[in-house]
């Protein structure tokens, strides 16, 4: 297998986002950190191509089954013939390969000194099955899976923020590099080609750590903070944006499923130029519920906010920050969340209330917002 840096195949990417590439030898283990809108995920899929190449299969796994569907259509859009490179949720990959024995514990994950175990038994062996393994959103899943990868894997590139993590399950980049081995190596990747100026800084309130990301250059409208009498208002406000901006893709973050049902029952009676989506984790039937969603086309798309990472809309539209007024609004779990949320937008931002008073982490945001 050639060990050296990867080839350039596609040259849209930026010179930072080559370097990376670069940086990364088709050997070894790596783990690869940067900030939103750095490209991780396109860098993620690229790599796989990449490493697909040499001849052996190659996975691009992550926790959510909707970021799998956005890398499975980047990874066709970035297909070279004779690349065996596939897209799998982390769960749907290990029940795959350990059958039965792959039993969930409560946390929602595995056993994972169990499978660990009975992968060692086969560790070393030189299968030309064996993958090349590569993770999107790496920051939220647990060590154990990383050791586990570890043994299953030729090699393992993960894609990571640890800025950015919405599970209780989760890992810092020193974990995972501590997961990987002693040999693993750490590369950084900078800049933000998602955000504009006004939404980093709105975002930047909200990071709980880390060194300052670089700004982005692009400029735009700040954020809005808007109080709504009730759903009929939110959904008209979705309304308004969707026909000012007919090719934009706009996406609706719920904290809850029922919040997310509702809003689509309204939107379907609205009649938008284009079909509403609507994205539930645990769908298997019915008319409000979908699991496979057409994320390159136009138009709004509910999601809860557990999925929303990884993901990014020309719209970002948060129509119940009121579900979050009886926190504390300085806890590091309700600021990662919004640093999420605010970070998928390219473009417009709206952070929406009900009730009779603004929540307490949309009080101090100063000339950050506009309020209406």
């Amino acid at each position: 297998m050639t060990t050296g840096p990867a080839p350039v195949l596609h040259p849209d990417l930026t010179q930072a986002q080559r370097d990376c590439l670069d940086a990364l030898p088709l050997a070894g283990h790596h783990v690869v950190s940067g900030p939103p809108g750095s490209g991780k995920s396109l860098l993620a899929a690229h790599r796989t191509v990449h490493l697909a190449l040499t001849g052996r299969p190659t996975l691009l796994l992550s926790r959510s089954n909707l970021l799998r569907q956005l890398l499975d259509d980047t990874l066709q859009g970035l297909t070279v013939p004779g690349a065996r490179a596939v897209a799998a949720t982390v769960h749907s990959w290990v029940q795959r390969h350990f059958g039965r024995d792959a039993r969930s514990t409560d946390d929602g994950w595995f056993d994972w000194p169990a499978l660990i175990n009975r992968a060692a038994d086969t560790f070393g062996h030189d299968d030309p099955a064996t993958p090349h393994l590569v993770v999107d959103e790496g920051q939220d899943l647990p060590p154990g899976f990383y050791q586990l990868a570890r043994l299953l894997g030729t090699t393992v590139t993960v894609f990571a923020d640890e800025c950015q993590r919405l599970t209780e399950t989760h890992s810092t980049l020193t974990e995972i590099t501590t997961a990987l081995g002693r040999a693993a190596r750490h590369v950084e990747i900078a800049g933000n080609h998602r955000n504009t100026r006004e939404i980093f800084a709105l975002a930047e309130h909200f990071r709980t750590g880390g060194p300052l990301p670089e700004p982005p250059g692009r400029t735009g409208i700040l954020p809005v903070v808007r109080h709504y009498a009730g759903p009929r208002e939110i959904v008209e406000d979705i309304v308004t944006l969707a026909a000012r901006r007919p090719g934009h893709r706009i996406g609706v973050i719920v904290a809850s499923a029922r919040t997310g049902t509702d809003l689509m029952r309204r939107l379907e009676r609205a009649g938008l130029a284009q079909e509403p989506q609507l994205y539930s984790s645990t769908a298997v039937s019915g008319r409000y519920r979908y699991r496979d969603l057409d994320l390159t086309r136009p138009g709004v798309v509910l999601v809860h906010r557990a999925s929303a990472k990884g993901l990014d809309f020309d719209a970002v539209f948060v129509p119940d920050a009121e579900s979050d007024a009886e926190g504390d609004p300085t806890a590091a779990a309700l600021r990662m969340t919004y640093y999420v949320m605010i970070t998928r937008a390219r473009e417009e931002v709206v952070l929406g209330w009900q009730g009779g008073r603004p929540p307490g982490h949309l009080e101090q945001l100063g000339g950050l917002v506009t309020r209406a």
